[in-house]
């Protein structure tokens, strides 16, 4: 597994492989934290084959930045012949999607 990608910061974040093609994101996936985890994120996956499965269960706090965040990730994917999956989102980042019509993309469809 590889070192976490940290972001610092008072409430950071990190994305951390934690088997092949999986990784977590943990702490707060928001406007704070935004920039630096698009970075450590697509840092994260550069070194992934095939799938990537994103576990989201470590984020505490998400509001539209983080949502952003995980457009970006999903463009970066397709720009690159990628696929990135999302599994348990935050109720608060699917609230902001649904109300953005924008639920299928955090589902994959």
């Amino acid at each position: 597994m590889t070192e976490p990608a940290r972001v610092p910061g008072a409430t950071g974040i990190t994305v951390v492989q934690s088997a092949p093609n999986r990784y977590e994101v943990r702490g707060a996936l928001a406007f704070g934290t935004a920039r630096r985890a698009l970075g450590a994120g697509l840092k994260a996956f550069a070194g992934a084959s095939g799938p990537i499965e994103v576990d989201l269960s470590g984020v505490g706090t998400a509001d539209s930045a983080g949502l952003a965040v995980l457009i970006e990730w999903l463009a970066w994917a397709h720009r690159n012949g990628r696929e990135v999956r999302f599994s348990n989102v935050p109720q608060m980042l699917d609230a902001i999607a649904r109300i953005c019509e924008l639920e299928g993309l955090l589902q994959g469809k």
